[in-house]
């Protein structure tokens, strides 16, 4: 286990698919974790999550990989597609999670409103 709290639950997430598991409980959990879930259920990847006292349980969705981004880049606008065309598998499966300073949103949103930010994980 490693300080990251990010990657250790994306990683359980795959362990968890690759099992054949369709839910699974995390003990540490922190708000950015949960904006990043929230994103991923509005696009079907995971069904539900809710936080039970100090755990977490989520439902699995529609997942093939998810993964954080490390070292968290820093990107522009313009260089955005270098790393679309590095981290997702075809131009229009998948998303990558961006921190902006609006938030957490998916590389299309960040497109749309010509932000750039810093590189969070990649889900498809």
């Amino acid at each position: 286990m490693s300080q990251d709290i990010v990657s250790d639950a994306l990683n359980q997430i795959i362990n968890a698919k690759k099992a054949g598991k369709e839910e699974l409980e995390i003990k540490r959990h922190s708000k950015l974790l949960l904006s990043i879930l929230a994103i991923a259920k509005m696009r079907k990847y995971v069904k539900e999550y809710k936080t039970d006292g100090k755990a977490l349980k989520i439902k699995l969705g529609t997942i093939n990989d998810c993964r954080a981004i490390k070292p968290r880049f820093t990107i522009s606008i313009s260089k955005i597609e270098r790393y679309i065309s590095r981290y997702l598998p075809a131009k229009n499966i998948g998303i990558l999670i961006i921190s902006t300073s609006n938030g957490l949103m998916t590389h299309q949103t960040a497109v749309e409103k010509n932000i750039g930010g810093s590189l969070i994980a990649y889900i498809y």
